[in-house]
């Protein structure tokens, strides 16, 4: 059976770990705290899910999403993640992170930055620009009508299909918006970031209930999507 690994078990890691433990893939969750601050977590998700470090996540996993805040990337461990698909689900917000000079300057992006860090990886930026409670309540099977789709961004075809993979597993469609470099277009302030996703257009969606958003719709925000 396939399994998950998650680097981060907090609002979209708890989010993502339901989705897959219910899609009938195996999870093992971390987080900097320790496996025993999941013990709650884990025995809501049943037997799939198991705790343990985030090396040990990081080697059970055949995907690794890496979700914790952008401060810490360069704790995510390397040598177990070499040759795997990262997922990243980071975005920059300095009044949490710090000043990133090179990300202020338009330099480089924050997924960039963990490939950098995880150079024997193959990341691939998903699920960042979704609510987390949307993200738990709009995932449709194959071929639904009214199925949402999320944005990926990343440099190598291979991973690109295997994390399409696992995002059609999860219920999502997906548009790929091109190379790493191109993931800023689903970041925070861009056309795609959480309104679409919501049953209303507003800058207040994390207030409202999920709406369905289409691969078409998407698109088009990612094309729209301005620096």
């Amino acid at each position: 059976m396939a399994t998950l690994g998650l680097i981060g078990s907090g609002l979209i890691g708890g989010t993502l770990a339901r989705l897959a433990v219910n899609s009938g893939l195996d999870v093992v969750l971390s987080n900097s705290r320790g496996p025993q601050t999941l013990s709650e977590l884990v025995t809501d998700l049943g037997p799939r899910a198991r705790a343990g470090t985030p090396r040990e996540a990081a080697a059970a996993g055949d995907w690794v999403v890496v979700t914790i805040p952008l401060k810490a990337y360069r704790s995510v461990p390397q040598e177990p993640l070499a040759g795997k698909t990262v997922l990243d689900t980071n975005n920059y917000y300095p009044q949490r992170d710090g000043a990133f000079p090179e990300l202020d300057a338009k330099e480089t992006t924050t997924s960039e930055l963990l490939q950098r860090h995880l150079p024997g990886a193959h990341v691939v930026k998903a699920f960042n620009n979704i609510f987390f409670r949307h993200l738990a309540d709009l995932p449709r099977p194959a071929g639904a009508q009214d199925r949402t789709a999320l944005p990926i961004a990343g440099d190598d075809a291979g991973a690109k299909a295997r994390a399409t993979e696992l995002l059609d597993l999860l219920g999502y469609d997906v548009v790929d918006a091109g190379p790493l470099a191109e993931g800023w277009r689903f970041e925070p302030g861009t056309p795609v970031y959480g309104i679409p996703y919501a049953a209303e257009a507003s800058p207040r969606f994390t207030e409202l209930p999920a709406g369905p958003a289409p691969a078409t719709e998407i698109a088009k925000l990612l094309e729209a999507a301005r620096r």
